[in-house]
């Protein structure tokens, strides 16, 4: 088709009606429209041309334009869109309509006719300009000569668009309404991450659910609905929004019905406490479509958090339960102890025992006979939610395994003491009895604690200290040696805090210089967790059988960085001040 004055408004409205149904800027219509006829103009006319074309946002004419940048004549490569300045001279002062020079540099130059400033300023040079022309260029010296860098555009004709070209300029448009569809989407979503939606149900690829949500459509990916769920087109679906990414293609909403995230949000609607501040949700863990976990706490000590997330008779919870098809929602009150927190989160189990184990994050808890099934749950589930919940490993055990592990450990310390201090059964019972564990214990504890065992007098407890302090000796001894056998020097041996157990554990390692040492992080020292696809894994440390702390093994190591002298005072003094006030930065912010 031909651009005539016939179809120039409907360009326009066109464009304006494509605006309004998509809700973009109709500018950005106008403006695919005008690459689409560019596209149109350069395949009639030579790729090789550079071509523009401009649409009157008032008339709707369309101006064809050959653009071509003044070159320097050697340097000139394709006369098609470069020109020397004598052609653009002739050009500008000759008889052609409608010349423009634009995008042109101001030189300026001093006394000697060196140039010193080069400034990038715009001028025209019209014949027969119209009137938006002479609006554009009032005021501008259109009296220039043609520089080098200057642009010089001269009106060309329309092209008449055939089959082919009019279908490749529709593909043009369509493709910059969609990417400015996609611009405005995002826009209008990216802060709408983690809130809730209410979307009506479009159809179904692959399992993935597509969701119209008024301004766009969403998608509901198949391993973020709950359990079995069926939509049909049509139906009105409320999910929450997880995550807004810009994307060249497909979708840029993704929703979820199965993140925790969901359900806090849904008990914000629902309990206007929750939404006030007073009650806050400090976490929640989901098996979808099956059963949850939710812990709450209230800064206001006249209101109940679990009774006011249930509501009267339910109501409130059962709201929450209804969208979740059927989940069994457990409301647990939250609490900074971490033993106390987690007897409330195994409920309706009933807990005997807890024993923290907080260097590893694991948590030991006994509970009766008859309550092992109802802690674990259906398939692990109970303990499975606790555990997310509170964020610790949990080992269940029974009263009675306990009870035998603990008579394992009793006959283990019991024999220990008959072995290496040479006492009767009844005697190292006696000593497990009151509480002693190791040869170290009896060695150098306090003498009153040794003469309050039933049976003692202090001449007794003399003699047992010097057993266990003579067999210690013996044992460093032959340890000492077995280190120096694996080539441990000096330097390492004579280090302050490493005991000869402690140095065939390094040596063993290849750990045997003091630079070597000094080497090691204190996890590899210490032992320590990490996290490998969301599950806890434990890290040996060499020292860890001797009971080192991941803060002395890096006391240890940071002295050894001192004597060697990688580090200095000064140093480690900055970088103390440094973390503290990091975590002081991360405490305020929390």
């Amino acid at each position: 088709m031909a651009i005539t004055s016939a179809n120039q408004l409907e360009l326009l409205q066109t464009a304006e009606a494509v605006a309004r149904e998509k809700m973009i800027d109709p500018n950005l219509v106008v403006e695919a429209m005008e690459e689409s006829l560019a596209r149109a103009a350069k395949s009639r006319y030579g790729s090789e041309l550079d071509i523009r074309v401009s649409i009157d946002r008032k008339t709707g004419r369309a101006t064809f334009t050959r653009v071509r940048t003044v070159t320097d004549p050697e340097l000139l490569e394709n006369d098609k869109a470069e020109m020397p300045p004598e052609e653009a001279t002739a050009l500008i002062k000759g008889d052609r309509p409608n010349v423009v020079v634009f995008n042109a540099k101001s030189h300026i130059y001093d006394e000697e006719g060196e140039l010193v400033e080069t400034k990038d300023v715009k001028r025209f040079v019209l014949r027969a300009p119209t009137e938006t022309d002479r609006m554009l260029t009032e005021g501008i010296d259109q009296n220039v000569e043609p520089q080098l860098g200057d642009m010089i555009a001269d009106e060309v004709p329309p092209v008449e668009m055939g089959r082919i070209a009019a279908q490749s300029a529709k593909q043009v448009i369509l493709q910059k309404v969609r990417e400015a569809e996609r611009d405005r989407q995002y826009e209008e979503f990216k802060d709408r991450a983690g809130t809730i939606i209410n979307g009506v149900v479009k159809r179904e690829e692959y399992g993935n659910v597509i969701v119209d949500v008024g301004a766009g459509e969403a998608q509901l990916r198949r391993n973020e609905k709950i359990g079995r769920e069926a939509y049909r087109n049509g139906d009105r679906i409320r999910c929450y929004i997880k995550d807004v990414r810009r994307e060249n293609r497909g979708h840029q909403i993704f929703l979820s019905r199965t993140a925790p995230e969901f359900m806090a949000e849904l008990f914000k609607m629902e309990v206007p406490e929750i939404y006030d501040g007073i009650i806050e949700i400090k976490a929640v863990a989901r098996d979808p479509g099956s059963r949850a976990k939710i812990a709450v706490i209230s800064y206001d000590g006249g209101i109940d958090p679990v009774g006011a997330c249930v509501g009267m008779r339910g109501s409130r919870v059962q709201a929450v339960v209804n969208e979740l098809q059927g989940e069994k929602i457990d409301i647990i009150p939250w609490n900074e102890d971490a033993p106390t927190f987690l007897v409330n989160a195994l409920q309706p189990a009933e807990v005997t025992k807890v024993v923290l184990d907080e260097d590893a994050g694991k948590i030991e808890v006994v509970v009766p006979d008859e309550q092992l099934s109802l802690a674990i749950g259906r398939r692990g589930q109970n303990v499975r939610l606790a555990s997310q919940l509170t964020g610790l490993d949990i080992d269940i055990l029974t009263e009675e395994e306990e009870s035998k592990r603990r008579q394992a450990e009793f006959e283990e310390r019991t024999k220990l003491f008959m072995d290496t201090l040479d006492l009767d059964e009844f005697f190292a019972q006696l000593l497990v009895s009151e509480g002693f564990t190791a040869l170290e214990e009896v060695a150098y504890v306090e003498l009153d604690e040794l003469l309050v065992i039933d049976g003692v007098d202090e001449d007794t407890a003399n003699e047992l200290q010097a057993r266990a302090r003579d067999y210690l000796e013996e044992q460093n001894k032959k340890a000492l040696e077995q280190a120096k056998e694996l080539g441990v020097e000096d330097s390492l041996i004579e280090f302050e805090g490493l005991t000869p157990q402690m140095l065939v554990a390094l040596g063993e390692d290849g750990v045997k210089t003091l630079e070597d040492f000094a080497t090691c992080a204190d996890w590899e020292l210490a032992g320590g967790w990490t996290t490998v696809d969301g599950e806890r894994v434990k890290d040996d440390g060499l020292l860890e059988p001797f009971d080192v702390t991941l803060e002395e093994a890096q006391n240890m190591v940071m002295t050894a960085r001192l004597q060697l002298g990688w580090v200095t005072i000064e140093e480690l003094e900055a970088q103390a001040a440094a973390e503290a006030e990091a975590a002081a930065e991360e405490t305020a912010e929390g």
